[in-house]
C-alpha cells in the first residue's frame, strides 16, 4: 500500500479546516477582515486602515509583523493614505516600493533599514532597526 500521499493530504485537510474555522470565528464575532497581504519580492506586507474596524484589525495584527508604519497629518491627527513608501536595506537595495497607508505592516528579516515616506511631495526618512522578535514602529506626520 502506497502511503506517500497521506501526510500531504492530511496537512492540506488540516490547513483548510483551520482556515475555515478562523473565517467562521471572525464572521461569528463580526471581526473585520484585514486588507489582503501583498508580496513584493521576498517581502510580505499589507496596507490600509481607513475606518475604525479595519484600523483596529490592523493594530491587532501589527504584533505579527516586524515593522509597523503609521502615517498622519498635523490637522487634528487625521490619518493619511497615498503615501509613497520606499524601504532599503543596509546595502541600499530596495526591498519594498509601494504606495499605501495610513498603516503599512511589513515582514522583514532583522536588520537595519532606511524608510522613506513621501506625502504631497514632502519626503521624510527614518533609519530603523528591525528586531529578531517584536515589532519596530515608526510614525510619520506631515503638516497639511
Amino acid at each position: 500500500m502506497n502511503t506517500s500521499h497521506k501526510p500531504s493530504r492530511l496537512a492540506g485537510a488540516l490547513a483548510a479546516g483551520c482556515l475555515a474555522f478562523a473565517t467562521l470565528s471572525a464572521v461569528a464575532q463580526n471581526l473585520p477582515a484585514l486588507p489582503p497581504v501583498q508580496q513584493q519580492g521576498q517581502v510580505e506586507f499589507l496596507t490600509g486602515g481607513f475606518g475604525a474596524d479595519e484600523s483596529n484589525a490592523i493594530k491587532a495584527a501589527s504584533s505579527q509583523y516586524p515593522l509597523a508604519l503609521t502615517f498622519s497629518s498635523t490637522q487634528g491627527g487625521a490619518y493619511v493614505a497615498n503615501v509613497k513608501v520606499r524601504i532599503t536595506d543596509a546595502r541600499g537595495n530596495t526591498v519594498l516600493d509601494t504606495t499605501g497607508g495610513p498603516y503599512v505592516l511589513v515582514k522583514l528579516p532583522a536588520g537595519r533599514y532606511k524608510v522613506s515616506a513621501t506625502f504631497n511631495g514632502k519626503e521624510q526618512t527614518r533609519q530603523l532597526s528591525v528586531p529578531r522578535s517584536g515589532t519596530a514602529r515608526a510614525g510619520f506626520t506631515w503638516n497639511t
